[in-house]
């Protein structure tokens, strides 16, 4: 999954619980964490090997010295005058979200939005594998979709069960997302993804993470505005 020398190190989730100490790292640096994997990766391909805060910062989108105190909270601190080893950043940070571990995931609604998922190519790469494709629709099943056949709604609990899956996507429309999450959440699935448009009720110690396209385009829709007023010539009375 990844070529990092360090990465190849820890050949089990057993070995990623026993190399990983408790820590206390806030929820907003684990929000970040992504970012700095996903350019630190960029910078392993690029055949970079040591990167200083202010590289690392900038291509992550945050200032350095966020940077620097969130991966304090990793027991990494850097070599000044150095920088960071981004090989085995890649693979502290990897180690923290993880991702050297082998995350079977079942996606439920195969519409427009759930066969976009399913042929997604970027979730390997990151230690997400689409075990299962499942959809309600009769006119659905047995539909291939990149190399996996979409199982009817009733094999749902089935497919949670033998693939041992811990996350579940919902990309259903909003009149069935409750009772999609209800039943991942009773089948066993500890941690949803949901696109669809509604907030999902979920026990403690399920975790769900929302995706609304929407609502993010209206964010920018209010900051356009904002930007566009802030251009128009003042219609005050003068004197």
């Amino acid at each position: 999954m990844f070529t990092s020398v360090y990465s190849r190190q820890v050949t089990s989730s057993r070995e990623v619980r026993k190399g990983a100490r408790p820590r206390g790292i806030s929820d907003a640096t684990v929000a970040r964490l992504p970012a700095y994997h996903r350019a630190l990766t960029s910078f392993l391909d690029r055949g970079v090997t040591t990167v200083s805060s202010e590289e690392l910062a900038t291509a992550a989108g945050v200032n350095s010295a966020k940077l620097r105190k969130d991966l304090s909270q990793l027991g990494s601190y850097g070599t000044r005058g150095v920088g960071y080893d981004v090989d085995y950043l890649v693979f502290q940070i990897a180690r923290e979200l993880g991702l050297s571990q082998d995350w079977p995931v079942v996606i439920v609604g195969i519409g427009n939005l759930g066969h976009a998922l399913a042929n997604y190519g970027g979730f390997a790469s990151r230690g997400f594998r689409i075990a299962a494709l499942v959809d309600a629709s009769p006119g659905l099943a047995g539909e291939v979709v990149n190399g996996l056949e979409v199982q009817p709604l009733s094999a749902l609990e089935r497919i949670v069960s033998d693939g041992r899956v811990c996350i579940g996507v919902v990309a259903t429309p909003a009149g069935s997302a409750q009772s999609v999450c209800d039943r991942l959440v009773a089948a066993g699935v500890t941690s949803v993804l949901n696109f669809a448009p509604v907030p999902l009720q979920v026990p403690e110690g399920v975790d769900v993470r929302k995706v609304d396209l929407a609502s993010e385009l209206q964010i920018l829709a209010f900051h356009e505005q904002r930007k566009q007023t802030s251009h128009e010539p003042a219609t005050g009375l003068a004197g």
